[in-house]
């Protein structure tokens, strides 16, 4: 009888726990908002987003989120006829094995990666890998506690055969290529992360086919991804462009001749727009030499979407250093657009971020600034970084734009992605498609750190001191040092413009007359002005 009090106990104790636990599910399941809805033919998702919740496979935990691996999975067990990949990084295993099953069902697959990538982990000796750079090293060191299952700290071949992503595409004779096919030691980046099926369907994304892209670092269950979208388009239409693009990066695939073309080797393609039920879809491949109009470019296109704004421009950006961006940027907040950005953390103090620009401070390098380097006159206090989970970075590359045109994809906005890598640029104009962009950003918009950090300010003021001689960032050897508005500026101001006399002047005012501008682009309806002059305008000018 004594035992009964106890039972009694362990009986509460047990209903506790079991009430406790489920007042965390429920909690759990309360704080995910309400999906939105999906446009039928492009299909939007986040790896951090609230409104779903899935079982990570390989950490065996809960969260928040779209499995973005099992989106690729899924949408390769559909494929009947081809599947086309071309990826920097890949190393999911069950995106692997889908590829593996499909190619033994008789499916053509073909698969392009950068080449720093593009060899199974699990084939570095213990002597190439002591010589890998920290970064890389340790991200060996995460391979290798994944694929170790049995942690016994070695790597045996069914261990390999099972979760080295590579290693399982070449036992199973998949094709590969990386850029080095065209016979150079590769492009400046193989930077693309698309996937094409059956020339129907197109997945284009922020993320690579990496754990930490999509899920976390394998060792730190804290850590939850790198912060990533993924878009899946059904198109033939806009498949085709895509397969035109990795054709010309295959060229004749492995063993064949060396007529495979990447960075700029590849020929110069203008945007393309389709229209696909409610959406208006352009999309550009990088990259674009140097010697062309900038206009012209994926920045370029990047820039003439910015310059449509007229009520707001939200920006997660994983790198910002395109400075023409930021001068469009500039315009528009002098036209009343609200701007807000975020930035990586580790890029958004950089010398060259245009972070610092917007704040309206600048960083030198040796007490010198970047040519055409230009803090705003008016400077916003919408820029920062997020806060995240430690070892998780911001990955996007998106805009929206006045809520309802997205830029995304996976070109960074820096020159480097604009004239050296292969790239996709991605504009999407419609309001279902872009709602889920507002929401992203505004989650991460929550726990944003806004400004210039102190460490910051601390170090503009120590350059002050030990840099006098410093050249301004502003200063420059034209006449015009403060920018002059292009719709109400006198004769004589708009013949201070690098290149315009007092003819070039007059033009300028006769076509104004007409119709002001409100662009770059605008003014190329002035008689003598090409687009590279205009360009050249664009740190001295507003609207």
């Amino acid at each position: 009888m004594q035992l009964i009090p106890h039972l009694r106990y362990f009986f509460y104790i047990f209903v506790l726990i079991f009430t406790l636990s489920a007042c965390q599910r429920v909690q759990s399941y309360n704080r995910r908002a309400a999906p939105l809805p999906q446009d039928p033919f492009v299909k939007v998702n986040f790896n951090h987003s609230e409104s779903s919740e899935f079982s990570e496979p390989y950490r065996q935990q809960t969260r928040l989120g779209d499995n973005l691996e099992q989106q690729i999975v899924d949408a390769i067990s559909q494929a009947k006829f081809t599947v086309d990949v071309a990826v920097q990084e890949l190393r999911l295993p069950k995106v692997a094995q889908a590829l593996v099953d499909k190619q033994k069902a008789g499916v053509k697959v073909r698969v392009i990666l950068e080449n720093t990538y593009s060899r199974p982990w699990s084939s570095f000796s213990a002597s190439e890998v002591r010589q890998l750079e920290k970064r890389e090293r340790e991200r060996y060191q995460e391979f290798f506690k994944f694929v170790d299952n049995n942690q016994d700290n070695q790597l045996s071949q069914a261990e390999i055969n099972q979760r080295d992503a590579l290693a399982m595409l070449q036992n199973a004779q998949i094709p590969w290529l990386d850029d080095t096919a065209d016979g150079s030691k590769g492009s400046s980046l193989m930077h693309h992360k698309f996937v094409i099926i059956d020339n129907k369907i197109v997945i284009a994304t922020s993320a690579n086919f990496t754990f930490s892209d999509m899920f976390g670092d394998f060792g730190n269950p804290n850590s939850l991804g790198n912060a990533n979208n993924f878009l899946q388009i059904d198109s033939p239409e806009l498949a085709a462009l895509f397969t035109e693009e990795f054709n010309i990066m295959w060229g004749d695939g492995p063993g064949g001749k060396p007529d495979s073309q990447f960075g700029l080797q590849k020929p110069v393609r203008s945007s393309k727009t389709i229209t696909l039920g409610e959406s208006s879809i352009t999309v550009q491949f990088s990259p674009t030499s140097p010697t062309q109009p900038w206009i012209n470019s994926s920045n370029g296109l990047i820039g003439k979407t910015l310059e449509s704004a007229t009520k707001s421009v939200d920006m997660a950006l994983f790198v910002f250093s395109e400075q023409r961006l930021a001068n469009i940027l500039e315009n528009r907040h002098q036209q009343n657009v609200v701007v807000r950005a975020l930035i990586e953390p580790q890029f958004a103090y950089r010398n060259y971020s245009e972070a610092l620009d917007m704040m309206g401070v600048a960083l030198s390098e040796k007490c010198k600034y970047e040519v055409d380097n230009k803090p705003w006159q008016n400077p916003i206090t919408s820029v920062g970084v997020p806060t995240l989970p430690k070892g998780d970075l911001l990955h996007h590359k998106f805009a929206v734009i006045d809520g309802k045109t997205v830029i995304t994809g996976s070109h960074n906005w820096s020159e480097a992605a604009n004239t050296g890598n292969d790239e996709t640029v991605i504009i999407i104009k419609n309001p279902k498609v872009a709602a889920h962009y507002v929401r992203e950003f505004a989650r991460l918009y929550t726990t944003v750190q806004l400004g210039v950090p102190s460490t910051i300010q601390q170090k503009i003021a120590a350059e002050a001191k030990q840099c006098p001689q410093i050249n301004s960032p502003t200063s420059n050897d034209s006449k015009i040092i403060e920018p002059i508005n292009i719709n109400t500026a006198t004769p004589e101001e708009l013949a201070a413009l690098p290149g315009v006399g007092k003819k070039l002047a007059q033009q300028i005012i006769i076509t104004r007359q007409q119709q002001k501008f409100t662009s770059l682009q605008d003014l190329e309806r002035v008689p003598g002005v090409s687009a590279r002059m205009a360009e050249k305008w664009s740190v001295y000018i507003t609207w």
